[in-house]
């Protein structure tokens, strides 16, 4: 502060005598100014008289500054355009001089004289501000953090509004009570965790999470993105992060929330060439400062990413973050308790079951659940409703998995009829295959890019385990090669259209793992083949290297081939032997564009039904 005072002072101090360096100029520049003047006619006769010696004209020759021979000096207004002046005062021998300019007012020259010092003056001070890291100042101030600084956080999200994920809640809130009633966990010898990282999907909660634990700590929050470190200029993202824990510092005890972590806490050295200096030097000052050499205490970093996979393993271990804190897909509970949530200023009308919402969306997180609700009260308010119905919820979960209708596309009868019999063929084969996911609803309606849809209700415990059989998965093939199937049988081999392309692809792709990754081929027996890169950053997700000879190359090409024909077979049987349902089911769709599950079970109820053979 005293050096600030010092420059400040100094500045206004040389402001002062260019001030008055400019006036004594203007004022000494200034000719003493004749408080005498003369008609023009007595001019003349002073001339014609000889009593003149000099005579000094304007530039415009409106006036004429007059010296006598005493040396008196007399102003003269000059007649405009007078041609006999000139001609006069020669012949009686004046001296006559003509201004080159017209003499400049008083005040304009003491302003000129002035405008570049003081211009000069303005440029220094407002370099001197840059040099002193003042405001507004961007050259010098490329290594302050961009962490933004709550001392009393105000986020309005306190635990009570995330729901869904108690796991995750309860490990933090630990971190909050520690915050909070330090004593009693430092009386049996605890320490507390000086980070945790919140691993998830997007769209889970995770700096939802955060948020509620700013709101609830009561202490500093410090929040900013792993993506703000990193700049174009090496080592600004280190500088970056001394500054950050600086302020940490100063305000412990604190917590500091980078979200998005991986942008900066990438494995180093991974990459050919080097890897990246910027990043790597930012991620080593992350590391000392997180459990370096001088300790943080009072300093808790929790992190967030999705892609925990590719963080450096020395930012990883205890010491650093202690916690890995996993933020899941929501189970049916969480489902439900989020959607409660969300439901919080919405009008729902009585038929709203949240429950039966609940079990229809496995899969969904957070995210998805709040723009679910969303979207049903945009389509509530668009067709002019004042509640919420379960109608609106229909049709947002099928806008949220499939994309939004097509209704205007004009459909020919031959195209609906195809449209019909495929979707048709789906649903049938996947009602009937044993230990398989519930049709949920068929429809001809377009979607997206699709021409019509049929949904199938995932089952949980599948879902939260990750576990198929191999049933399940022989099933799925099947259930995916109803559509093309049903178009043979009713049209003829000649007529199928390309709408199965993605389906077979779907075949290909889980035949395959069932042969090379999962061991379930009779002739391969229980092993993996192949081998998946092991380095992030050389397509490590979508390449794999093979590790096997050409003969088990073609075995796998056999076997792969075998499973998809057992699939066909099986999905023909069911549509041969169930064609009276298939054609039932496919009028139907024709007449009312959707089908629910009751409608379809009804028509199983109904009907003589040939089951699917197991294998």
């Amino acid at each position: 502060m005293n050096k600030n005072k010092k420059w400040r002072n100094a500045g206004l101090y040389a402001l002062l005598a260019i001030v008055v360096i400019a006036l004594a100029t203007a004022f000494l520049d200034q000719e003493p100014q004749n408080q005498k003047t003369w008609r023009y006619s007595k001019f003349v006769n002073q001339v014609e008289s000889g009593k003149i010696e000099q005579v000094k004209i304007s530039s415009d020759r409106s006036q004429a500054m007059v010296t006598a021979q005493d040396g008196t000096q007399i102003q003269v207004n000059l007649p405009p355009d007078d041609p006999q002046l000139l001609d006069v005062l020669t012949e009686n021998g004046v001296d006559i001089s003509i201004q080159p300019q017209e003499d400049e007012g008083f005040l304009f020259r003491i302003l000129s004289s002035l405008f570049f010092p003081v211009l000069l003056l303005v440029g220094l001070f407002f370099l001197l501000r840059r040099a002193q890291g003042g405001p507004g100042s961007q050259a010098m101030n490329f290594g302050k953090s961009k962490a933004k600084v709550q001392m009393e956080p105000q986020t309005n999200v306190t635990f009570g509004d995330v729901a869904g994920i108690e796991q995750a809640k309860l490990e933090l809130n630990e971190v909050v009570d520690f915050l909070k009633n330090a004593e009693r966990f430092t009386d049996v010898g605890a320490k507390i965790p000086k980070g945790a990282l919140l691993v998830g999907p997007p769209g889970t909660g995770k700096t939802l999470l955060a948020r509620a634990v700013a709101g609830e700590a009561g202490v500093p929050f410090l929040s900013i993105s792993g993506s703000e470190f990193v700049e174009m200029f090496v080592g600004v993202g280190a500088s970056r992060v001394r500054d950050m824990f600086e302020q940490a510092k100063s305000n412990a005890p604190c917590i500091i929330f980078i979200d998005e972590i991986d942008a900066v806490g990438r494995q180093r050295g991974a990459g050919l060439g080097g890897g990246n200096d910027e990043r790597e030097q930012t991620l080593n000052q992350l590391l000392t400062e997180m459990d370096g050499f001088e300790e943080n205490t009072g300093i808790i970093v929790i992190a967030a990413t999705n892609r925990s996979d590719v963080l450096d393993q020395a930012l990883l271990r205890p010491g650093r973050f202690d916690r890995e804190i996993v933020v899941d897909r929501p189970d049916y509970a969480g489902r439900l308790d989020i959607l409660n949530v969300h439901a919080r200023g919405k009008t729902l009308a009585k038929d709203v079951d949240l429950d039966k919402i609940a079990r229809r969306t496995p899969g969904f997180t957070g995210a998805d659940l709040s723009n679910l609700l969303n979207e049903a009260a945009i389509f509530a308010a668009r067709r002019s409703l004042t509640e919420i119905s379960m109608d609106e919820v229909n049709d947002a979960i099928d806008r949220v998995l499939a994309g939004p209708e097509k209704k205007d596309r004009v459909m020919s009868e031959k195209r609906k009829s195809l449209v019909a019999y495929h979707e048709a063929g789906h649903a049938l084969v996947g009602a009937l295959m044993p230990d398989y996911d519930p049709v949920q609803k068929i429809s001809i309606i377009p979607r997206g890019g699709a021409g019509g849809l049929t949904w199938f209700t995932p089952s949980e415990e599948r879902m939260d385990s990750g576990l198929y059989s191999r049933s399940y998965l022989q099933n799925q093939m099947a259930v995916a090669l109803g559509g093309r199937i049903a178009e043979e049988i009713i049209f003829g081999e000649e007529e199928v259209t390309t709408g199965a392309s993605n389906d077979l692809q779907q075949v290909a792709k889980v035949a395959r793992q069932m042969v090379t990754s999962l061991g379930m081929s009779d002739r391969l027996g229980p092993v993996a083949l192949g081998r998946q890169q092991s380095n992030p950053f050389m397509g490590r997700d979508i390449a794999s290297e093979r590790d096997f000879s050409d003969e088990t190359a073609a075995a796998v090409d056999e076997e792969v081939r075998n499973l998809v024909d057992q699939a066909y077979r099986r999905c023909k049987e069911v549509l041969v032997g169930n064609r009276h349902i298939l054609d039932k089911l496919a009028q139907s769709l024709i007449e009312k564009e959707t089908v629910d599950a009751e409608e379809l079970q009804v028509m199983l109820t109904e009907n003589e039904v040939q089951m699917a053979a197991l294998t």
